[in-house]
């Protein structure tokens, strides 16, 4: 029996990842917030925030 996997997405379409930028700026915000000297709570809120809108960009932008 063979196991084979398609090589290629099932919808033919070209797949653009969105949630990697939510995942690291929401990581990234209250460390570049600490580092600047700002609060933590707000680095993640705007990290989060960031995030969303470029995965939201991607997701309008990207291939159809």
């Amino acid at each position: 029996m063979s196991d084979s996997v398609p090589d290629h997405p099932r919808s033919g379409r070209t797949v653009m990842a969105g949630g990697f930028p939510i995942a690291f700026l929401t990581i990234a915000g209250p460390i570049v917030a600490g580092l600047l000297h700002y609060s933590p709570s707000i680095g993640f809120l705007v990290g989060l925030g960031l995030g969303i809108v470029i995965a939201i960009a991607i997701w309008l932008l990207g291939p159809r």
